[in-house]
């Protein structure tokens, strides 16, 4: 079951029509720019954090996390369309990373306030990862790679947010805003990281599918 017509068959059909002679990006390629793209859209999406922290304490924690959500979706198309092979990519992916992104903060946040604590940052990582994992490969008809855009996605987004983590508790203390933009800077890394190789991976097929022909 593929959506927004991402299914192998539909991209690759897609670019022959154009005529497009770019060939599809590597997997060099999609990492570069799930890192650099996403950093960009991980600074903004932390930066509510950074406002409600100095200017609103008294708003709610579930504010600031629909705050940064809001964020992270309206950014995201701007600087990670180009993973979608293939023109019309740009509405393509804001209708995929909504549904994907949206699972995963609902299921993140939704984990984390229950079990708070390490526990409930693996949990919320790991359930996040694997609700957007599957739906990635749902939207690209690439099921069989599903254990793999899981791992890549929660191996990589754990190594970012762990590191935010560890940036942030250093230097918290005398430099609160910087502690905070640069653990998004490292969570922008790791994800974004994780989205490139997931991207690459789940269309796997489509590149294969513009060989052939």
């Amino acid at each position: 079951m593929a959506l927004f017509q991402l299914d192998p068959q539909s991209i690759a059909a897609r670019v022959h029509a154009s005529g497009d002679p770019t060939p599809p990006p590597t997997l060099t390629a999609s990492l570069l720019r799930g890192i650099f793209g996403f950093t960009v859209v991980s600074v903004a999406g932390f930066s509510p954090w950074a406002i409600f922290d100095r200017w609103f304490p008294a708003m709610r924690e579930m504010d600031l996390y629909l705050a940064c959500t809001a964020v992270f979706i309206g950014m995201s198309g701007l600087c990670l369309h180009r993973l979608v092979i293939g023109p019309g990519s740009l509405s393509r992916f804001y209708k995929l990373f909504f549904l994907a992104f949206g699972a995963y903060a609902v299921v993140w946040v939704s984990l984390w306030m229950w079990l708070r604590g390490d526990a409930g940052s693996i949990a919320g990582l790991l359930g996040g990862t694997a609700a957007m994992g599957t739906i990635l490969v749902l939207a690209f008809d690439a099921q069989r790679v599903l254990l793999k855009v899981v791992a890549a996605l929660f191996i990589l987004n754990a190594l970012g947010y762990y590191a935010g983590g560890w940036v942030e508790g250093k230097l918290v203390g005398d430099h609160r805003v910087a502690a905070m933009l640069l653990w998004g800077v490292c969570y922008g890394v790791g994800f974004g990281a994780g989205l490139g190789v997931a991207f690459y991976l789940c269309q796997t097929q489509a590149r294969d599918a513009l060989l052939r022909r």
